[in-house]
Formats: C-alpha cells, structure tokens, sequence
C-alpha cells in the first residue's frame, strides 16, 4: 500500500479558523471516494462531557465529507485498548485514531501488526517511546502523532486566574486538580503556573493529583482541601473526575477554570476555559485520510496560531483591561516572544 502523505487544508469551525501545516511529501496516494475511519477511546469513554466525547464529536463529523463510514469503540478498562484496536484494524478501517496518550502501547502493538493501516494517536508525539528509539527516530512509521500545545492557552488561564484573585483581594493563591499525572496534564499545569506568575509575580500555585480521570470523588477531595488552603482559583485538568473539583469550587463560592471543552454551561463560578480542540484533530485526521495525503511517522501540533488550542468563554466579571492584557500576551505568545513552558 502507498505511504499516505498530506497537506490538511485551513478549516472553518465554529468560533476557530484552524489550518495546519505539514511537510508533504512526493508520490501522495490518491483521494479515495470511501473510507472508514475508526477511534478508541480511553478509560473515560465518550460521555465523559470533554476529551472522549468531544473527539467523537469530530469523527461524527467526518461523515459530511460524504462517503465515510465511522466507528467509535469504548474502552471500560485499559485491558480493552489492544482488542478494540485489533477489532477495528481486523475490519480493514483505514485510519483508526487512539483517544489519548493512555493508549500509546496498545496503538503501537496492533499498529506493528497492521503496516498498511494509518493509526493516529491524541495527545502523543511519535518521536517518543514506544513509537520510537531513544534518539527520537520513528519505528512505527504508520503512525501519526497529534499534538496540543496546551502550555500556551493555560499560560492565558494562569494570568487571568492570578488576576482575578488579587482583584477580589483573596490570598494569591490558586491551585490544579489533575488527574494522572502524564505529559500532557503536566502541560497544562506547566503553562497556568508560568502565566499565574507573569501577571501577578509571587502567586502560589498548589498542585495535586487524583491518579485517576474518571472518579469525581477523588478531584472533588482535593479541591477541597486546595480551597481550605486558600486556593480562590480550582484549574480542573483530569477529565470528567475534574467535573469534582469544579463542583467544590461552585460550593465553596471560589473560582473555577475548566477544560478541554468550555466548560462555562457548569454555571457563572467557571472563569474560562482551557480548550484542546481534539475534536478538530481527529476530523482533520480522517479529512486527510480520505484526500490520500495522511503523513505517517510526523506530528501534527495544534497551538494559538493556529486555533488548535484556545480560551473558552469568559465570565462577564472580568474586567475589559484584563481581557485586553491576556490578548496582548497571546500575541506576544503567537509571535514566540513568550514560550510558555510545556513540562513542570
């Protein structure tokens, strides 16, 4: 089978005109007139009311292409992952597209087994293990890498958050609830403590982890005791278990940062919202596999500059000069004059 090479063109989603580059490469195969495209999903299945579900939105989506036929498969446990790959793979889908970097060994066994399938993977560079060796070169050439550079639009949150506790004359203080701590939560949190501390130079950002992205609970526990520490600001970064610390910020009357998706339906205490548009990644993904220009073995990055990661809606309580400083600082940030970091 051809090695699939691509150019996505510039997309036009709701709120966001999105296009990424990628390196194209010669002998690209032809545009098929039908595809089916597959994703799995993580332990935190599709109606987990963020990242599962908003990637199936964008495989939904995919069908207004004309001629593509889906499949979403759940996973309960991670001892689903490499049987639902195999399933779909067994099935001759041309792409098949892992929901997340919980994924990553599973996706790189069955992809191995199955050279002539395109396999994409959220939030993973195929630079590193298992795609790869130790020295970054890829060895599971079938494989494409989505990437969100998450740091930059949770620099914006940090900023706004440490803004808005110094204006309510609380304790400068904010904090994290994640989930499992990987890459690319620490991306989020990474970027929030850097954009906290650039806007207002002292503020103490408290950090915890659940280890877990389903249990709301847990996230709920831990924001608690955030809060009793004087957090004012509840960053929620561990999927639907984060939807618990959220619900303690509302109780205790204190702010909360949603994420993922905009999170700002949960009421008026969500300040805004780090969203990861991993619905348009997986769309772009399937888009391309049809037009027969997917590139295996490459990432793709989704960032400010090219609205693959953004702010959601902001309260209404924030003042105009602070909506004014964070466009400021996205600009600087698109201009790489400010390179918020990616890892704690």
């Amino acid at each position: 089978m051809t090695k699939r090479r691509f150019l996505p063109v510039a997309l036009a989603v709701p709120a966001i005109i999105l296009a990424v580059a990628l390196l194209a490469g010669t002998g690209g195969a032809a545009r098929q007139a039908t595809i089916k495209a597959g994703l799995v999903s993580d332990v935190g299945r599709f109606n987990d009311k963020g990242f599962n579900q908003s990637q199936l939105v964008g495989l939904k989506r995919s069908r207004s292409l004309g001629g593509v036929t889906i499949q979403a498969v759940e996973s309960r446990s991670a001892g689903d992952y490499i049987p639902n790959f195999a399933t779909l793979a067994r099935q001759h889908y041309d792409v098949i597209v892992g929901a997340g970097f919980l994924l990553a060994d599973a996706e790189n066994t069955v992809a191995k087994k199955f050279p002539s399938i395109h396999f994409a993977i959220t939030d993973y560079s195929v630079h590193g293990a298992p795609f790869a060796d130790k020295k970054g070169n890829v060895l599971t050439k079938n494989v494409t890498g989505l990437t969100y550079a998450t740091q930059e639009n949770s620099y914006l949150v940090g900023c706004l958050s440490a803004l808005m506790t110094k204006k309510d004359g609380a304790k400068h203080i904010i904090s994290a609830t994640a989930g499992v701590k990987i890459p690319p939560v620490d991306s989020f949190i990474a970027g929030y403590k850097a954009g906290a501390r650039k806007c207002v130079p002292g503020t103490r950002v408290l950090v915890g982890y659940s280890q877990t992205f389903t249990e709301q609970d847990k996230c709920k526990a831990i924001a608690q005791n955030q809060i009793a520490a004087g957090s004012h600001v509840v960053f929620a970064v561990a999927g639907p278990c984060g939807l618990g610390a959220l619900e303690a910020a509302k109780e205790q009357k204190v702010w909360g940062d949603g994420v993922d998706v905009d999170q700002a339906y949960l009421g008026p205490h969500i300040l805004t919202s780090a969203v990861k548009r991993v619905d348009t990644g997986v769309y772009l993904t399937v888009k391309a596999a049809k037009d027969g220009t997917l590139v295996g073995g490459g990432d793709i990055t989704f960032n400010l500059k090219n609205g693959g990661v953004a702010l959601g809606k902001i309260s209404p309580k924030v003042p105009a000069a602070y909506k004014a400083r964070l466009n400021a600082l996205k600009a600087q940030i698109i201009a790489g004059k400010i390179k918020p970091p990616a890892a704690l």
